[in-house]
């Protein structure tokens, strides 16, 4: 059957990677010839970061969610297709795993994140909008956002039913409230597509995926990748407790700059509504989720860990790209349109 209603079009390659997947989908039947990791393939040469396997990656994942308009829904389990995008696979867990520490201290690893450091953040998207950031540059971080906040919550459902009992329970609990207490008005994806049209931009589904850098889809196909796989269940666990954890004072530093900057009222309910509602989710993730997944499986501990560090890594790497760029007087979106 082919994908139209509440899809959007496939997007523009940016290397050979992401070509082979887009010519491919673009076909009219599963029938791909795709291959991947032989020597002098362009995927054995491709940046496991870059915009042309992150690009390839980030469309292998959509067609979980939403899929593509003109795009046939059997794609989605062609074998072919997941067998290449298993590589791709790969090559991102193995570079995360290369840049992240580890461990098993998994308190002493949310206790940092509630830590507010004392330099002046440097680094902190929220920490400069919130002291320096321009009205066109905030407009810039909701571009940024919009692949995840039009989708809030959806990679993180899919550990639903690889929990079980009192943790599968209490992550229904928050993820009941990310999709607005069963009212459609309260979804933060809702809230986030009238952020972006009160900021003037483009509500529309993957309208800016042409725009945003790698680092950007990095940290959505993060969440993607832990839960498509039931064997990264506690990393998307730990991912998920990391944003529940910062969200509320990044949110607070977020509003700061809208009212410092006058913004329209809609951008500033939805960072006020994750201000309230994420305050209490970090108590029950720590405590009925992660303590619980911990004492029915101790020995994901490790995998916990690995989700709060690399989502955090790809975090900060993000935040490295757009403030490089600001503090250098560009944009920090791609070359392909103006917002």
């Amino acid at each position: 059957m082919l994908r139209a209603r509440m899809s959007a079009p496939l997007p523009q390659p940016r290397g050979p990677v992401s070509d082979a997947v887009i010519s491919t989908l673009a076909q009219s039947q599963p029938h791909s010839h795709l291959a991947g990791g032989r020597p002098g393939d362009p995927i054995t040469h491709a940046d496991p970061l870059g915009g042309d396997l992150q690009l390839a990656l980030y469309v292998c994942y959509e067609l979980h969610y939403r899929g593509f308009s003109g795009v046939d829904d059997d794609w989605e389990w062609d074998p072919q297709l997941l067998a290449f995008r298993g590589v791709l696979e790969e090559r991102f867990l193995n570079y995360l795993r290369g840049h992240t520490g580890g461990g098993t201290d998994v308190t002493g690893a949310l206790d940092a994140l509630s830590t507010e450091p004392v330099d002046d953040q440097p680094n902190s998207l929220s920490h400069y909008l919130a002291e320096h950031g321009t009205w066109a540059q905030l407009r810039e971080f909701f571009v940024h956002r919009s692949l995840y906040h039009l989708k809030e919550a959806d990679p993180h459902a899919w550990a639903i039913p690889r929990l079980v009992d009192g943790a599968k329970a209490a992550f229904v609990a928050v993820e009941f409230d990310e999709f607005g207490g069963g009212r459609g008005d309260r979804m933060h994806s809702t809230l986030f597509a009238a952020l972006l049209r009160a900021a003037d931009l483009d509500a529309t589904y993957l309208g800016y995926i042409d725009c945003v850098p790698p680092e950007a889809l990095a940290t959505v196909n993060f969440m993607s990748l832990c839960g498509l796989h039931r064997g990264l269940r506690g990393a998307l666990v730990g991912l998920f407790a990391a944003a529940e954890i910062t969200t509320a004072p990044s949110a607070k530093r977020i509003v700061a700059a809208l009212d410092r900057l006058d913004g329209p009222q809609p951008c500033r309910h939805f960072y006020t509504e994750h201000i309230e509602a994420d305050a209490v989710h970090e108590q029950v993730l720590r405590h009925d989720v992660v303590g619980e997944l911990l004492r029915q499986e101790p020995e994901l501990a490790a995998d916990v860990i690995f989700g709060i560090e690399a989502s955090e890594w790809l975090e900060a790497r993000l935040a490295d790209h757009v403030l490089g760029h600001w503090r250098r007087g560009v944009s920090s979106l791609l070359p392909v349109r103006t917002v």
